[in-house]
């Protein structure tokens, strides 16, 4: 595939940002990776690590990594790889260029309070959003720095900016789909890690297969019930962004949010987790949002009601599942 060399920056040098910044270094783009913290960007410029947020990983020497916004001016693309509740705060203290250049999201969730998407968020507090893409799908960071095969999907509403990130993104181990569905990209990223809490838990009070691929079935159902009442294509939540994300991300040793439920469900508070580790689970704060979304618009989601009332009114792992076990019998919809 013939491609254009393009200047890329990525914001955000966690574990997701650090591994697209290899990807794009691989296909031979200067790359730039912006990150708050000055440690964290003399450990990569010096010796090619981050071992914070992605260890074990040589980084390509190609990539830059830098503190200062102005660094980002002169990219093309420029991919969002922080957490999304931070987005907005980030965008805010940071003077960051993002007239004219393509914007892709590599976030998934749902802001708190706001209850916005990402592109919501983007076209809320910088009005960016004729150039805009999500990147999401089945992708653990730790894998994809390894060069393992990997597919995910870039959606974006105009055909040619998901054409050119689809481009800009896919070597011989990372694999990129388009879709027009923005919507139900983003759903999906964000709603499999409220499942994928769920499976945790489920771990965590030591059930079985026979539990797990229950919620797995049955969180695809609502995850799906909910998108296409937001507005989203069905088909999607069969594909890359909806099933596979939910699959690996439900079943992963990598998985941080599957990673949060397990120790939920082993008797760790939330607070404990939460004090405990750098990285972020963002199904936490999106199981809120989903939560209160499904009430405004009507929308019956089982799971994400037990998993919401698990993580914020301390309701027992065992009579969240018992209450869902015990429901009204009724035909299987989607």
């Amino acid at each position: 595939m013939n491609r254009e060399r393009l200047k890329t920056g990525i914001i955000g040098a966690g574990g997701w940002g650090t591994a697209l910044a290899m990807v794009l270094a691989e296909n031979h783009h200067q790359t730039t990776l912006w990150t708050r913290s000055s440690d964290v960007a003399n450990e990569i410029n010096q010796f090619h690590t981050n071992n914070i947020f992605l260890p074990d990983i040589t980084i390509p020497s190609a990539i830059r990594a830098t503190t200062n916004p102005s660094d980002l001016d002169d990219c093309d693309l420029l991919v969002i790889a922080v957490p999304t509740q931070y987005i907005r705060n980030i965008l805010k203290e940071y003077t960051f260029a993002l007239a004219g250049k393509i914007i892709v999201s590599g976030a998934k969730g749902i802001e708190r309070h706001t209850l916005l998407r990402v592109s919501e968020i983007l076209d809320d507090a910088t009005g960016i959003t004729n150039s805009f893409a999500v990147l999401t799908g089945p992708s653990h960071a730790e894998e994809v720095a390894r060069l393992m095969p990997t597919t995910v999907v870039a959606a974006s509403t105009n055909s040619i900016i998901a054409s050119k990130v689809q481009k800009a993104f896919t070597t011989s181990t990372f694999r990129v789909y388009s879709s027009p569905d923005v919507i139900g990209a983003e759903l999906g990223g964000a709603l499999k890690n409220v499942i994928a809490i769920a499976a945790g838990i489920i771990d965590g009070v030591k059930m079985g297969d026979n539990t797990k691929a229950a919620l797995i079935t049955r969180g695809l159902s609502e995850m799906t019930r909910f998108g296409t009442a937001l507005g989203a294509d069905a088909h999607t939540f069969s594909g890359l962004s909806g099933l596979g994300d939910l699959y690996v991300t439900c079943s992963s040793r990598h998985s941080r949010n599957r990673r949060v439920g397990e120790q939920i469900g082993s008797g760790i508070s939330l607070a404990e987790i939460l004090s405990g580790t750098q990285t972020v689970a963002e199904g936490v704060s999106t199981s809120e949002s989903v939560y209160e979304l499904s009430r405004k618009h009507g929308v019956e989601m089982p799971i994400v009601e037990q998993v919401y009332r698990i993580l914020f009114e301390g309701k027992s792992p065992r009579k969240a599942i018992n209450d869902l076990m015990i429901r009204r019998a009724k035909p299987e919809q989607w």
